[in-house]
């Protein structure tokens, strides 16, 4: 694994948790998008060589929507950055993580993702991405 990539933060209002991002971190959004296979919209934040990603479930039924109306607002994820996702999730399965996604799926920022059950991590999600070449 190369670094932190990102921690993603699942939010109730992007349009009331932008601002207050922008303040606290004291740098503007530079992105948002929507990822609707995940019925989520993301906004995303530079912070020095890692970023902020900011979540908000698109859909009530969604995983986002589901995790806010279970546990509130707050960190949803790690993510890390690596430079061969299958091979990385290869290697992880090998040691008995369980993976979340058979294959790679493309995610938000231009990145191929895949999730390790928290079950398996001492119960963080844990996100695996690379830069879609």
């Amino acid at each position: 694994m190369l670094k932190i990539e990102h921690l993603g933060i699942a939010v109730k209002d992007l349009q009331k948790s932008i601002p207050l991002f922008e303040q606290l971190l004291n740098t503007p959004c530079y992105k948002t998008e929507t990822v609707t296979s995940e019925a989520v919209n993301t906004a995303f934040f530079q912070t020095g060589d890692s970023k902020i990603e900011l979540l908000e479930a698109s859909k009530a039924e969604s995983p986002i929507g589901k995790f806010v109306d279970k546990k509130g607002e707050g960190i949803h994820h790690i993510a890390f950055e690596v430079e061969n996702i299958e091979a990385e999730m290869k290697r992880l399965a090998a040691l008995g993580f369980e993976l979340l996604n058979e294959s790679p799926k493309k995610g938000a920022d231009n990145k191929l993702v895949c999730f390790l059950h928290p079950k398996t991590t001492n119960g963080v999600l844990i996100e695996l991405c690379q830069e879609i070449r």
